[in-house]
C-alpha cells in the first residue's frame, strides 16, 4: 500500500510541474498555497486510512504547533518581504503548512510517504520565493520548525492489528502476500 501512496504524491507533483514554463509566478504562486492546504489534508486522510487516531492527533498537534510558531514569530520578527509589501517575511507560514505534515509523513510512517511530501512541500517554498513572498531562509526556517516539533510530538507508527495483506503489479508480474506480526 505504501507504493499507492508514494504513486499519488507522484501524480500530484507531477500535475503541478506540468505547469508551463513561461507561467507567471502567481500561477506558480498559487499552485504551491493549493498543494500546502492540500499536505496536511492527504495526511490526515493517510492516517484514517491506516486506523491510525495517535497519528491523526499527532498531526493535529504538530501542524497547530507549527503553523502557530510560524505567525507568532511574523509579528515579532519584524523583516520585510522580498517584493517590499509588507513586513511579515519571516518565517514563512504557507511553508510550515506544507513542511508539517511533510515531516510528520517521515517520522510516523518512513521515508516512502516522507519523500513524496517532502518534495511537495519543497515545491510550496519554491513557490513561495518565485513569487517574492519570502526569501530561502523564511522557508528554511519553517522547515526546521516543523522539524523540532515533529522530532519532540511524532512517534513511529507500530499497527495493531497483526494480519496484512499486500499487492503489487510490476513488468515482472503480479505479487500478493500475507504477513502475519505476533
Amino acid at each position: 500500500m505504501k507504493t499507492y501512496v508514494t504513486y499519488a504524491f507522484a501524480v500530484l507533483l507531477c500535475a503541478v510541474a506540468l505547469v508551463p514554463a513561461a507561467a507567471k509566478s502567481s500561477t506558480i504562486e498559487s499552485a504551491g498555497t493549493d498543494v500546502a492546504i492540500a499536505l496536511p489534508l492527504v495526511a490526515g486522510g493517510i492516517t484514517v486510512w491506516k486506523d491510525d487516531w495517535r497519528g491523526t492527533e499527532q498531526l493535529f498537534f504538530d501542524t497547530g504547533l507549527t503553523v502557530g510558531t510560524a505567525l507568532l514569530l511574523k509579528q515579532v520578527v519584524r523583516e520585510q518581504r522580498p517584493d517590499h509589501s509588507d513586513f511579515k517575511s519571516f518565517p514563512s507560514d504557507t511553508s510550515a503548512l506544507a513542511f508539517a505534515p511533510a515531516q510528520f509523513l517521515w517520522d510516523r510512517y518512513g521515508w516512502e510517504y516522507g519523500v513524496p511530501a517532502y518534495a511537495a512541500a519543497a515545491f510550496v517554498g519554491y513557490s513561495r520565493v518565485d513569487a517574492k513572498r519570502h526569501h530561502w531562509w523564511d522557508v528554511a526556517a519553517s522547515a526546521a520548525i516543523s522539524f523540532g516539533y515533529s522530532k519532540l510530538i511524532t512517534t513511529e507508527f507500530r499497527p495493531t492489528k497483526s494480519l496484512y495483506t499486500d499487492l503489487e503489479a510490476s513488468p515482472g508480474g503480479i505479487y500478493a502476500s500475507v504477513h502475519y506480526t505476533w
